[in-house]
């Protein structure tokens, strides 16, 4: 299953990298093979200064070795063995009216003393980050991730659409990180959907995430702007690079297991704001995506 599903990642880092790359005309991606010390390693691929992506970075990687006893505590296990691989991308968008989106899909094992596997589990999931509320985006984003799931299971949608808004809560800030979409964890063989079944519902999910996005894209990258939409956008970005920062299981793995700096910090835009006490104005379409923001809404 770790050989099979990181082919799958590398075959769809280079499918979202080539979409991307076609759609932008004017960047290129390039790309860093790094090797993480003590054990495996990843490709990392980072577009910048486009003229329709200001950064966006489509990584892979597959890493193993020992835990350390913060995660050991954090994953509950005996022992210190591990291996993940995954696919994570952040997309930040020139324009103000085309969303951050964040996606990661991931794959991991757990081996005792004498190499077997003792736990193993996919996780995942894919969010829009809109920094001026169109209703219609975040209902196409989220009908694509329904019929994903619901080629699986009829209830996935309401249950992994309920942890996505769960999971991307800015506490501190007492709001959304963003629309939400999907986010799934610890997906572990059980009576009804052994581990195969898992692998084909997150390569499912992870093979309609163009389908989610690249059309908003296309409808908004040309949209007219002004100088305070793009501070706003900025602003918003700040909740962003929080969230990140603070409250990202991710990054946490990461940084703790010794991973490549650079690869987990590539999901931080170039150009963010923090204002002091910043207030949007009454009924101006700032404060109807902060309203949205507090109040998840149901989309589909």
């Amino acid at each position: 299953m770790r050989d099979r599903f990181n082919r799958y990642i590398e075959k769809l880092q280079d499918k979202i990298t080539s979409k991307l790359t076609d759609l932008d005309s004017v960047a290129m991606f390039k790309e860093d093979v790094w090797e993480r010390k003590g054990g495996g390693g990843g490709r990392t691929r980072v577009i910048e200064n486009g003229a329709v992506f200001e950064k966006a970075g489509v990584n892979i990687s597959a890493v193993h070795g020992k835990l350390p006893e913060s995660m050991k505590n954090f994953f509950k296990a005996k022992t210190g063995q591990f291996f993940a691989c995954g696919l994570s991308l952040v997309i930040h968008p020139k324009n103000p009216f085309v969303p951050t989106v964040h996606a990661n899909w991931r794959y991991f094992e757990l081996y005792n003393s004498k190499g077997e596997i003792q736990d193993q589990w996919f996780g995942g999931g894919q969010d829009l980050t809109p920094y001026y509320l169109i209703e219609e985006d975040a209902r196409h984003f989220h009908q694509v991730c329904k019929k994903a799931c619901d080629l699986f299971d009829k209830d996935f949608y309401v249950q992994y659409k309920k942890k996505c808004d769960e999971y991307f809560w800015n506490t501190h800030r007492n709001e959304a990180r963003g629309v939400g979409g999907l986010f799934f964890d610890y997906l572990r063989p059980n009576e009804k959907f052994n581990i195969e079944n898992w692998y084909d519902f997150v390569t499912e999910v992870g093979d309609h995430f163009l389908e989610a996005y690249i059309p908003i894209v296309n409808k908004r990258k040309n949209t007219d702007f002004s100088a305070s939409q793009r501070a706003w956008q900025e602003i918003r970005r700040g909740r962003y690079v929080e969230f990140n920062l603070i409250h990202d299981k991710g990054t946490m793995f990461g940084l703790k297991t010794n991973g490549r700096i650079e690869s987990i910090l590539m999901s931080l835009p170039p150009r963010v704001q923090w204002h002091y006490n910043h207030r949007t104005r009454t009924n101006s379409p700032e404060e109807e995506l902060i309203t949205v923001l507090k109040n998840p809404r149901k989309w589909v």
